[in-house]
């Protein structure tokens, strides 16, 4: 088996010949693997080891460093993929490391609005199972993979993104837009020019997909000769649509095994990721738990003004229902009733036909206070 080490003591920055935290088309591939072949990536969390435990047990938000999210270890190049070609890329196992960390921030997440000070829960991971002392009462069920996993974009892709994401910008979008501050490579042209990772694109990269457990396959358009592979973001836990910004953030190992389908994002005109499984991403009785508490939401303001089919607006008033419940019924601060949602809660598009009030329902299972 093929093997990419990193000394997870340093953080990307003093190791940079083992990895990169923007996309773009000139990366050096650390290796090169054919089809068939396994490899073992090892990667850093998300936060590139910013957000340890400090001694006074108080995590100092000032110094974190948002430009060196997702390091990323690779790129690995695959024998013989050429432009037009559908990368399969097999998840064999995901191996957690030992702790973990769930950290939001105001102005981010999906209630930027809700929080005023940044908030850190560290979590265990043992036996399957995460457990944080400033989440007490709760136990999390694992279910480990990748936040992040993608391909090198072509010139053309990198110069197209790079305008779509200006031009939305303008229009008062959020965007991080190219920035060599904390890049790595730090300097040339991947440090001036490279794709932030914070978005998923066409590429693949930070998709969140709760789903792309062990046994899952990942398929991407090729856009470069080798294709440039690279993985990172491990993720421990994580509730669709990981809220509160971050799920349980942890470094991990990596193993997978590619195969190619030549010519086919071509033939096909493939343009976005697909993925699929033959067996279950999680024990059935996680994914789809017997006994659960849930929430609806509804696109009505807090105005009790209608806003139409808003599927956001809905998702939004569906998380801030479970969390006053989570709260009034459960006694957790809202900073902890925000990080379990992000975790553990499943957000489910209910109906989006029922104008003009869809529905968005968030599911939290009961397992998660036993034990």
């Amino acid at each position: 088996m093929h093997r990419l080490k990193i000394d997870r003591a340093k953080r990307l920055c003093d190791e940079p010949h083992v990895g990169h935290n923007r996309w773009h088309p000139e990366l050096t591939p650390l290796c090169e693997v054919a089809e068939g072949e396994e490899i073992a990536i090892e990667t850093r969390d998300a936060a590139d080891g910013q957000l340890k435990p400090e001694p006074s047990g108080r995590t100092d938000f000032s110094k974190f460093q948002r430009n060196a999210a997702h390091p990323l270890t690779g790129p690995v190049a695959i024998k013989g993929a050429q432009p037009g070609d559908l990368l399969e890329i097999e998840f064999l196992d995901i191996i957690p490391e030992k702790t973990g960390f769930t950290s939001m921030v105001p102005g981010l997440g999906a209630l930027p609005d809700f929080v005023t000070e940044p908030f850190i829960a560290h979590w265990q991971l043992k036996d399957g199972w995460a457990t944080s002392a400033q989440i007490p009462g709760v136990r999390i069920p694992g279910a480990p993979f990748m936040g992040v996993s993608g391909v090198a974009p072509s010139r053309a892709q990198l110069a197209a993104w790079t305008k779509r994401e200006a031009d939305l910008r303008a229009r008062g979008g959020f965007v991080a837009p190219p920035d060599p501050m904390h890049a790595v490579p730090a300097m040339g042209a991947v440090a001036a020019q490279g794709l932030r990772t914070i978005p998923p694109r066409e590429n693949g990269g930070n998709m969140d997909v709760k789903q792309l457990t062990r046994g899952a396959r990942l398929f991407l358009p090729v856009a470069v000769e080798g294709a440039l592979f690279s993985t990172g973001d491990g993720h421990f836990a994580q509730g669709d649509g990981e809220v509160c910004l971050t799920a349980i953030e942890m470094g991990a190992t990596c193993v997978a095994r590619f195969r190619l389908h030549k010519g086919e994002a071509a033939r096909k005109k493939i343009r976005w990721p697909r993925f699929a499984r033959s067996t279950y991403f999680t024990d059935p009785r996680i994914g789809m738990p017997e006994r659960f508490i849930a929430t609806m939401g509804m696109p009505v303001d807090e105005t009790g003004a209608q806003q139409g089919p808003d599927l956001n607006l809905a998702c939004r008033n569906a998380l801030l229902n479970m969390i006053t419940l989570l709260q009034e019924e459960r006694g957790f601060t809202r900073e902890q009733a925000y990080a379990i949602c992000s975790v553990a809660l499943d957000l489910k598009i209910s109906n989006v036909v029922d104008v003009p009030n869809v529905v968005v329902s968030a599911f939290l299972p009961e397992a998660i206070f036993e034990g």
